[in-house]
């Protein structure tokens, strides 16, 4: 909301020295949003003066059309000899007055004034638009053009109060009545302690069997329908300066004057009105629910299919507007300048319903000044007030006649009343207020307040946001101004911290950023096409979703199952800006849907909700398992001078597996498998062993071609994704201290050949189960494959082993004895035999 500090000072006193920044500085401290303060007309210097058109010379030759004008200045620029000065707009003629900038003077912008020669002529200043001088849009896109009667020679600076401070509100949702220049005037004069002079008070015949015939079919949705009717209008009117700058100054663009007066009023006071052309009106206007299919044309020229929760104007022929939001085309007051102009207008002022203006404005994509001010609350008291201010001012300066009849439709209805303690404000705040001061502040805002120790509060009309007895208690925090409240620090409750989980979750954190991978959290909703393009089956368990009613993205409406998705977008936009080595991780919640799925009962909002309502709500949500996933592309070590460097492989993604484990105390076994995203040949299987029995807890390894050209990723991206909460669970990360033993180690290296498609870790089980406790560990320290040494379909690998015992040296014939018990085994289980 754009509110010129001269319009605010009509309704309010104050003082001369106060500035714009006085101001917003008062509003703020009284909860007002006011982002900025604009200066127009900062750097505009004089002489700005009225001139008029003398004579016009088409000068040829030039690319685009210009004129040398001769103009009637005055006494403005020393001499009263006529100023000349080229110009190159068109929308003006000999004996126009317009807006003349002489030598010597300043536009805003710090762009100069002088006689300088151009187009073959020397110009002596310069004929102005509404852009040169900062007014905003005036709807000619070219010169002013003055009314006739302008005194030539005036100060052009004072006659089109180009001097002037706005200050821009960001209204939030609940304030509606500070979308007019009276809420603001009212909340001014609060913050300054001042009489407030209050538009909306003015001598409002009451209704009458006269008036213009009006039928309300859903009171619920149109609960007051005020309307006037001024004959008689001078088509040839236009609209004031004064009427034009103010609608400039609050970003309106001027059209005519009868629509001029309706943006204005509305500004004013708040209240959106609308006026038809009497004669295009057939019959009794009536308000109702639209037919469903039944069409409009709106102002805007669009054709719209009405819904059947859309609240319409109508009359004998159906509907002319959507009511709160637009008018229709078919009864729109006509310009002079466009046929014969409008000479009798309806004037309606109405007040909706909030909610259902606000779904017609979205369903329709038709956001309008009107319903902006009706979904966030407009004073229903004042509709009389404003179409009476509408009709003086069309009296006043169209020259028409304020028909006798006065229609007004009002649904009953009882004011707002809160009984509200008068120490509640004081225990919300923490601060002593006090009875008088609760009193007097609700009484600043427009309630009406009686009572001792329990205040029963009537709410104002204006004030639809006041609902129960907190906002009150803000209402009287916020007056009182929130910088006073005082700053207390919460105690916390001793021997409490971090759950164990949490700890985990940080431990995790860290040693993934300590192995080089950048968390980078993501949004968890997704779109169903992303399991294709992960190459899940049709029956993965993965694709059954939990889908959002109210989704942010349509293309994304169900929550998460895996956190890949997420974390290979993040790779792709930043591989996409230039970053080609990456290494990310992500630690975020999964949905899965129950197998039964329950709906939640409503929890009770005056009271706390039962052990069992909770329960029963939980029971109802998702299950909500902790993931923990990275992905990685590009190079994992640099080249230089070092060695040459490495890419990113299938063993670091799986290596990023292990380092979680190990923090979540597990022991991880990897094993060769196959799972949708991956390579069949570059996947690994991560399970943990719980109560004798294999669980599958995640994958590793490089992501399948298909995979990284769906998503538009780099070649050979790897990405491994693990189940948290499983690791959690069978996991045991108590400190174990190293075991130090005094006795020397025994190494033995074997070389075992097997069968290529045999993996390496089964291999190792065997060894290591084979080699009994005396292993102390083990290591593959080579891989060989060669047809002509080894034979077709034949690998060796190699490996050392460490034997020690903790209470003796150990023989050569003990670490020989387990080294050949540890072959054995792994030639019963592998078919390995010792490379000869």
């Amino acid at each position: 909301m754009r509110v010129p500090l001269s319009w605010l000072r009509e309704y309010v006193d104050l003082p001369a020295t106060e500035t714009g920044r006085d101001v917003q500085a008062k509003l703020i401290s009284a909860g007002l949003e006011v982002e900025t303060v604009e200066q127009l007309g900062d750097g505009l210097k004089g002489p700005l003066v009225v001139g008029q058109v003398l004579t016009i010379e088409e000068l040829e030759g030039f690319k685009k059309p210009i004129r040398f004008c001769t103009v009637n200045v005055g006494t403005a620029n020393g001499t009263g000899e006529p100023q000349e000065i080229v110009c190159g707009a068109r929308n003006f003629a000999v004996g126009d007055k317009v807006v003349v900038v002489l030598p010597g003077a300043e536009l805003p912008g710090g762009f100069a004034i002088s006689a300088r020669k151009t187009y073959g002529r020397t110009s002596h200043g310069m004929i102005c638009s509404s852009d040169e001088l900062g007014m905003g849009d005036d709807g000619t896109k070219g010169i002013i053009v003055l009314p006739p009667e302008t005194e030539v020679g005036k100060d052009a600076i004072e006659l089109l109060e180009l001097v002037d401070e706005v200050l821009d509100i960001a209204v939030t949702a609940n304030r509606g009545d500070c979308l007019s220049i009276r809420g603001v005037a009212r909340e001014t004069a609060i913050a300054y302690g001042l009489p407030l002079r209050d538009p909306a008070l003015l001598d409002v015949p009451g209704p009458n069997a006269y008036g213009y015939p009006v039928q309300v079919s859903d009171p619920f949705g149109c609960d007051r329908f005020t309307a006037r009717t001024v004959s008689g209008l001078s088509p040839e009117a236009r609209s004031p300066i004064w009427l034009k700058r103010r609608l400039q100054k609050v970003g309106m663009r001027p059209i005519s004057l009868a629509v001029d007066i309706t943006n204005y009023v509305m500004m004013e006071l708040g209240q959106p009105l609308h006026a038809y052309d009497r004669k295009l009106v057939q019959g009794t206007i009536g308000v109702r629910r639209a037919g469903e299919g039944e069409e409009i044309v709106t102002l805007d020229g669009a054709k719209r299919k009405l819904h059947s929760e859309d609240l319409v104007i109508t009359d004998d022929r159906g509907p002319i507007g959507l009511a709160g939001v637009m008018g229709g085309a078919n009864t729109e007051i006509a310009d002079h300048e466009e046929g014969e102009g409008t000479t009798d207008v309806v004037i309606e002022a109405a007040h909706f319903d909030a909610v259902s203006i606000a779904r017609t404005a979205r369903r329709h994509k038709l956001s309008s000044e009107a319903s902006r001010r009706f979904e966030r609350g407009v004073d229903p008291a004042a509709a009389a007030a404003a179409a009476q201010r509408t009709v003086d001012l069309l009296v006043l300066l169209a020259g028409g006649t304020a028909d006798a009849g006065v229609t007004e439709v009002v649904a009953p209805s009882a004011p707002h009343t809160i009984t509200v303690p008068a120490d509640h404000p004081d225990k919300v705040a923490g601060v002593e207020y006090g009875r008088e001061t609760v009193v007097r502040r609700l009484q600043q805002v427009g309630c009406d307040v009686y009572g001792q120790d329990e205040l029963i509060v009537t709410v104002p009309s204006w004030r639809p946001d006041l609902t129960e007895v907190n906002d009150l208690a803000e209402e009287v925090i916020r007056l009182e101004g929130y910088e006073n409240l005082p700053s207390t620090l919460p105690k916390p409750p001793s021997g409490r911290g971090l759950t164990h989980r949490q700890r985990l979750h940080r431990r995790v954190g860290r040693a993934l950023a300590g192995a080089g991978y950048v968390e980078a959290p993501n949004y968890p909703f997704i779109g169903e096409q992303v399991f294709d393009q992960l190459l899940l089956e049709a029956d993965d368990s993965a694709r059954r979703v939990v889908k959002l009613t109210n989704p942010l993205n349509d293309e994304e409406p169900a929550l998460r199952t895996t956190l890949l998705p997420g974390l290979l977008g993040a790779l792709r936009r930043n591989d996409g800006r230039g970053s080609h080595d990456l290494a990310l991780f992500e630690t975020g919640l999964v949905f899965l849907p129950r197998a039964e799925q329950q709906v939640a009962a409503a929890l009770p909002v005056d009271r706390r909700p039962t052990d069992e309502e909770i329960a029963d709500l939980n029971a109802a949500l998702p299950e909500q398992p902790r993931h923990v996933a990275a992905v990685l592309a590009g190079a994992r070590e640099q080249a230089g001078w070092w060695g040459k460097g490495r890419p990113a492989d299938w063993a670091d993604a799986v290596e990023a597996a292990r380092a979680v484990a190990r923090e979540a105390g597990v022991e991880l076994v990897v094993r060769g498998g196959q799972y949708g995203p991956w390579h069949p040949g570059r996947c690994a299987e991560l399970v943990v062993v719980a109560d004798g029995a294999e669980k599958v807890v995640g994958h590793a390894g490089e992501l399948h071609p298909r995979v990284a050209k769906a998503f538009g990723l780099p070649a050979r991206t790897c990405a491994m994704e693990l189940d948290l909460d499983a690791l959690e669970a069978v996991g045991d990360d108590t400190p174990q201290a190293p075991a130090i033993s005094t006795f020397p180690v025994a190494t033995q290296d074997v070389a075992l050949v097997v069968d290529r498609f045999v993996p390496h870790a089964d291999v190792e089980a065997a060894l290591r189960e084979g080699a009994g406790a005396l292993l102390e560990a083990i290591r593959l320290f080579d891989v060989y494959e060669n047809a002509e040494q080894l034979g077709d379909g034949k690998k060796s690998l190699a490996y050392a082993l460490r034997f020690r015992a903790g209470d003796r040296t150990l023989t050569v014939d003990e670490a020989s004895a387990a080294r050949d018990a540890a072959v054995a085994l792994a030639g019963e289980r592998t078919g390995a035999v010792l490379r000869g």
